[in-house]
């Protein structure tokens, strides 16, 4: 049945958990392709067909007959005459080739449709996770990736780490602007003096500082420090 592997295609992405990536499925894909494929082939038969009629097979195709005319109490003079002259914009003739070219244009319209759904919604998963680990992939995500995928990671996550560069700015930190700049913290582990944005800081175990919520950030993700809300 035309378009059953495009409809597998989506189902398969919509049924994954929302902002997870199952593996690409480059079987299923390659298959959607090789309908895509057999689709065009058979359109461009079809209109060469449709093309290599004369102009009176065409209209001839469509034309009631004079028994049309009998059969529906009408007199073969009422009708109106055929036109003498037939431009290129005719309307094609309604025949085998016309409802066969319409079902291969519409099928592999279909699967155009799922294959760049597919494409798509998965590019949207990879491009947040620019935004939430580095320029390294983990391995159990990498190897869920297509090379297209795992390329358009790389050049995104670059594209970045290069403009927070130039702002001198981790927009990565909070995605919600947060309310104080400086948040209060507890040393969980002797880390040393450290220099922060704005102070040198020894950073010895169970002490409790006010420091800039950026420069805490990558300590608190590494287990160093917890954030103290209370």
């Amino acid at each position: 049945m035309y378009g059953k592997k495009g409809r597998e295609l989506v189902q398969e992405f919509a049924e994954s958990e929302p902002g997870q990536l199952a593996a690409f499925n480059t079987d299923l894909v390659t298959q959607v392709l090789e309908e895509c494929n057999s689709h065009f082939l058979h359109l461009n038969s079809l209109v060469r067909k449709m093309n290599a009629k004369t102009p009176a097979e065409s209209s001839s195709a469509n034309r009631p007959t004079q028994n049309d005319a009998v059969s529906n109490n009408e007199s073969p003079d009422d009708n109106e005459p055929p036109e003498t002259d037939r431009s290129s914009n005719a309307e094609l003739p309604k025949d085998d080739n016309y409802h066969g070219l319409l079902i291969h244009h519409q099928s592999l319209t279909r699967n155009k449709r799922c294959l760049m759904a597919y494409v798509y919604n998965r590019a949207e998963v990879v491009r947040r996770l620019g935004w939430t680990l580095e320029r390294v992939l983990p391995e159990e995500i990498e190897e869920k990736l297509s090379t297209s995928e795992k390329e358009y990671f790389k050049n995104h996550a670059g594209t970045i780490q290069s403009y927070m560069s130039s702002l001198d700015l981790d927009l990565g930190v909070d995605m919600v602007p947060p309310k104080d700049p400086y948040i209060k913290v507890r040393v969980l582990d002797d880390i040393g003096n450290v220099v922060l944005s704005d102070q040198l800081a020894n950073l010895a175990r169970h002490a409790i500082l006010f420091i800039r919520r950026t420069d805490a950030e990558q300590y608190i993700s590494q287990g160093l420090m917890e954030e103290l809300t209370s």
